[in-house]
């Protein structure tokens, strides 16, 4: 292959998951076949996205339980990028950036650990139209809206990614200005993507949170923000649309981890 030309990956498997309350391990690591229970069985999740992303040199970014992680990803010739504090999307993005900066790629996929479902092809039509922007988000149409992100659109750019608590305080008619949700996957061009970083860096959002009882403060980064700042920049961020919802819903409590089991059975037929 031409030196450049592959795709690095960065998946974010950090997190605790606490919505899983009956599992305590990793969330990317629950079964797509279960066994005697949804928690036991066969391919697991992790290794289900880490097969249909695109050819290249892949960084997981691990935290929580990673040395179980690592142990189950042993041989797949992966970089880990350990993210010491959970200080959010862009955190963990922030400590894959040395593993991005010693590839020798002009592109790259970011992706959640918990999307099982993205087809092959879903990620190569975001690397296509990459190559006429900056970045790319997958978006898709949900039957409803609420808890999503959505995304600013004017034209055919990106704007801005909204959060749910932001938006739900908007009328019902500017509410329904927007209709295409974020799915936390992109696609960057790789040397653009490391400028943003350090302005990500330099603006983290202050966050308040009662733990034991006490207040505590404390910084978080979120990848939403990189959009924003570059489209303020003027640099094009575009959007192309999953299939389905179903392809980019992120297994994150039991009911969800049911419904993946189930299409993966009919999709796969295993």
């Amino acid at each position: 292959m031409e030196k450049g030309t592959e795709t690095a990956s960065v998946i974010l498997a950090a997190g605790r998951g606490s919505r899983m309350k009956e599992f305590e391990g990793n969330k990317t690591l629950l079964p797509l076949v279960p066994a005697k229970t949804p928690f036991e069985g066969s391919f697991p999740i992790l290794l289900e996205i880490l097969k249909n992303l695109p050819h290249g040199p892949k960084g997981l970014v691990v935290n929580y339980k990673k040395e179980t992680v690592m142990k189950a990803t042993r041989g797949l010739d992966l970089a880990y990028c350990d993210q010491l504090v959970l200080n959010g999307t862009g955190g963990a993005l922030l400590s894959a950036r040395g593993f991005l900066e010693a590839q020798d790629c002009n592109q790259l996929i970011i992706t959640m650990g918990d999307v099982p479902l993205v087809r092959k092809a879903t990620y190569s039509a975001l690397l296509k139209d990459l190559n006429e922007k900056s970045l790319v988000v997958l978006g898709f149409r949900p039957q409803s809206k609420k808890q999503y992100g959505v995304l600013g659109i004017q034209g055919d750019q990106v704007q801005k990614i909204i959060e749910w608590k932001y938006w739900k305080t908007y009328s019902k008619i500017r509410q329904q200005n927007f209709d295409i949700c974020n799915s936390g996957i992109y696609a960057a061009k790789k040397d653009v993507l490391l400028r943003y970083l350090s302005v990500l860096e330099s603006r983290p959002h202050s966050i308040h949170k009662e733990v034991n009882g006490k207040v505590v403060g404390f910084e978080e980064f979120f990848i939403t923000d990189i959009v924003e700042h570059m489209s303020n920049d003027g640099l094009p961020v575009g959007y192309v649309l999953a299939g389905d919802e179903e392809e980019v819903m992120g297994v994150d409590d039991l009911p969800a981890l049911l419904k993946a089991q189930d299409i993966f059975k009919h999709d796969k037929k295993v």
